[in-house]
């Protein structure tokens, strides 16, 4: 899948694995994956009450197929192309679309380290991009990660019951008073 992403990514298009089936010997089937560019396909709405009537769906039904089978008795996969036609114009930048943006394992334990270690978002980007110049993370997707990076560690708490509980962790002389026994309403 590496290699198809780079070539894609080279020719100026995302490339997204459509179907796999990894049973192999199951019934007969052979263990397969169908690749596709991300422009493949027609939105299928979520919920058949919203119609989106202002907001073009990235989706045009791109015919570009590959399909990948293992070779038999090596190790290696053979590709074979279905389609090789594309319906729509190629991107001329590939930031900002959501598959190669994709934050890797490595990528994201980078932002909780330098999260950490309080280095503003924009630096966390420059460091992304200066490990792999191929990067197209935005700074949304950094936003993202220090998000969900710091709802983890509250867990299901809100982020007052949390501040409550470092208050009271680190032994902060505070005082509070609360409205309705619910809402805290001033915090010293």
């Amino acid at each position: 899948m590496q290699w198809a992403r780079s070539v894609a990514h080279e020719n100026e298009f995302v490339a997204i694995i459509m179907m796999s089936n990894t049973h192999a010997g199951s019934r007969g089937r052979s263990s397969f994956v169908l690749i596709g560019c991300e422009m493949s396909g027609q939105y299928k709405c979520r919920k058949k009450e919203f119609v989106r009537r202002d907001i073009e769906s990235r989706k045009c039904g791109c015919p570009f197929k590959l399909r990948g089978k293992p070779v038999h008795g090596r190790e290696g996969w053979m590709v074979k192309l279905i389609c090789g036609i594309h319906n729509h114009e190629l991107a001329k930048f590939l930031v900002g679309h959501p598959y190669t943006g994709q934050l890797t394992k490595d990528e994201k334990n980078i932002i909780v380290d330098m999260t950490k270690s309080m280095v503003k978002p924009r630096n966390i980007l420059l460091t992304l991009k200066e490990h792999n110049v191929n990067n197209c993370t935005t700074i949304k997707q950094i936003y993202n990660a220090r998000s969900a990076y710091r709802s983890s560690i509250r867990g299901s708490d809100t982020e007052m019951q949390h501040l409550m509980k470092l208050l009271e962790r680190d032994q902060y002389i505070h005082w509070h008073r609360l409205k309705d026994e619910v809402v805290v309403h001033d915090l010293f």
